[in-house]
């Protein structure tokens, strides 16, 4: 089989619809966060925290639904520490989102070698038992992971565009004084916010833990900053978010589908969402650079 045929293959595709959903969610945390106006670069550590949370009730039940809910509710619990941290204690974004990675990186191994005696890795754990007679593109597709992410990313468009809560959450982000003013309670509302973002970025973590059968540590391995670029990339609209990921994931599954099918050196494909992340990130800095250089009205159309 030839790589083109390997690129285009159901087992490209399978693989990155599946890598899509860590990174989707990831992203549409990011967005939930930051529409209300707090940023969260603490998307990896969530990533991560979420990632062992899953595994080890996994292992310690056997139970993969119990896995899910410790998986989105350790997320929504790191959410809510970062907006506590940021919102009522007023600690810088920033540092708090580095703090929380830190923490989570270097807090993970330690998790790993107090409950089961290895830095490394957690045991197998089986994960959802879904379709399992089915073949790979239909148990893909049918994935309840796969399915959860769609549906939370149509669910958080419908949200932010058409309920009373998305009005308020965005008020906050774009002018807090005058939501405050007409009686917002802001605090309460980014505190929200950014739980809300945190839970669903759990989910991205479980589905990671879940799509490996077990918990590795270091295994965000970077997804949580890249979907915060596509956050970025975006201009923090769900949707557009969710097929920036979908792109850097076709990326992404390049290096497993064609580790052995050409004599490029792997590391080549390892390091492509990273680089595609920066030239894209360059270039939609310099398309704002010209908005804002550019006379007032030029290039603008009426509503």
């Amino acid at each position: 089989m030839s790589v083109l045929e390997v690129v285009l293959s159901g087992t490209m595709v399978a693989q990155t619809v599946r890598m899509t959903v860590p990174y989707a969610c990831a992203a549409l945390g990011g967005v939930l966060s930051e529409r209300s106006g707090v940023v969260n670069i603490a998307l990896e550590g969530i990533l991560l925290s979420s990632a062992l949370a899953s595994a080890a009730f996994d292992v310690a039940t056997g139970n993969a639904l119990a896995g899910i809910f410790a998986g989105v509710l350790t997320g929504a619990a790191i959410g809510f520490v970062h907006a506590t941290l940021c919102v009522r204690a007023r600690i810088d974004a920033i540092v708090s989102g580095i703090v929380i990675n830190l923490v989570a990186a270097g807090g993970t191994r330690f998790m790993l070698r107090g409950l089961y005696g290895s830095s490394s890795n957690s045991p197998r754990v089986p994960g959802l038992r879904f379709l399992a007679d089915q073949g790979l593109f239909v148990r893909t597709l049918l994935d309840p992971f796969v399915l959860g992410t769609l549906a939370a990313v149509v669910l958080a468009s419908w949200m932010l565009r058409r309920t009373r809560f998305g009005l308020r959450l965005r008020a906050c982000g774009e002018d807090p004084a005058a939501a405050q003013a007409v009686g917002v309670h802001v605090v309460g509302m980014r505190t929200a916010a950014v739980t809300l973002g945190g839970a669903v970025c759990g989910l991205g973590g479980t589905a990671l833990a879940y799509g490996l059968h077990q918990f590795q540590a270091g295994m965000s391995g970077g997804r949580g900053f890249i979907a915060l670029a596509a956050v970025i990339v975006s201009g923090w609209h769900p949707r557009r978010a969710a097929l920036a990921c979908f792109a850097f994931a076709v990326l992404d599954a390049l290096q497993s589908v064609l580790q052995n099918q050409t004599t490029v050196p792997s590391q080549i494909f390892s390091i492509l969402p990273f680089v595609a992340t920066l030239v894209v990130l360059v270039f939609v800095s310099r398309g704002r650079q010209a908005e804002l250089r550019a006379p007032a009205g030029l290039g603008k159309h009426p509503d």
